[in-house]
C-alpha cells in the first residue's frame, strides 16, 4: 500500500461520515433546506456552508494549487461562495447540488493526486496564495485529510445544536 493509498483511504473514511450525515438530514422531518441554512448564531457558517466548504475547497486543490487543470474546474463560479475567508449566504444550496459538488472536487482531488509519485511528496511544493507559505505535497494531504473532519465536525455540532435548540 503506498502513502497515496493510505491517504485516500482516510478520505474515503471521511467523506462517507460527512454522506451519513447528509443521510440523517435527508431523513429528518423537516424540509433539508431550513436544517441546512440553520445558523447557531448570526453571522455563523450553517451546515450547507461547511459541507459546500470542503467540497470546493477540494476542487481548488485538485484543479489549481496541486494542477494546472483550471479548465477541470466545474464549480469554479461558487468558489468565492464558500472558499476560506467568504461570508456564508442566508440560504443553503440544495442538497443534492451539495452532494454534486462534493462527488465533483473529490473526482478532481483524486485524478491529480494519481499524477503524483510518493517522490513528489517532499519535492513538489506550491505557495499559498493568501498566506504566501511554501507548502509541500505531503503536508498539502496531512491538511485535506484534517480539514474534512474539521468541517464535518462543525456542521456535525451545528446539526446537533439544530435539533436541541429552544423552540419558540
Amino acid at each position: 500500500m503506498t502513502v497515496f493509498d493510505s491517504y485516500k483511504e482516510m478520505l474515503d473514511f471521511s467523506r462517507s461520515r460527512v454522506h451519513a450525515m447528509l443521510d440523517d438530514i435527508e431523513q429528518m422531518d423537516k424540509p433539508t433546506d431550513s436544517i441546512l441554512s440553520w445558523r447557531p448564531g448570526d453571522g455563523r457558517a450553517h451546515i450547507g456552508w461547511q459541507i459546500m466548504h470542503v467540497a470546493v475547497t477540494e476542487e481548488m486543490f485538485g484543479t489549481q494549487r496541486l494542477a494546472d487543470r483550471a479548465t477541470d474546474a466545474l464549480h469554479a463560479n461558487i468558489w468565492d461562495d464558500f472558499k476560506g475567508g467568504s461570508t456564508p449566504a442566508d440560504e443553503s444550496p440544495e442538497l443534492d447540488h451539495i452532494r454534486d459538488v462534493l462527488n465533483d472536487g473529490r473526482q478532481a482531488m483524486l485524478q491529480t493526486l494519481d499524477s503524483f509519485s510518493e517522490s513528489d511528496l517532499d519535492a513538489f511544493t506550491w505557495t499559498h496564495p493568501r498566506l504566501d507559505v511554501e507548502i509541500s505535497l505531503r503536508r498539502t494531504l496531512q491538511i485535506i485529510a484534517y480539514h474534512e473532519s474539521h468541517h464535518h465536525g462543525q456542521a456535525h455540532i451545528t446539526l446537533n445544536l439544530y435539533k436541541n435548540r429552544i423552540q419558540d
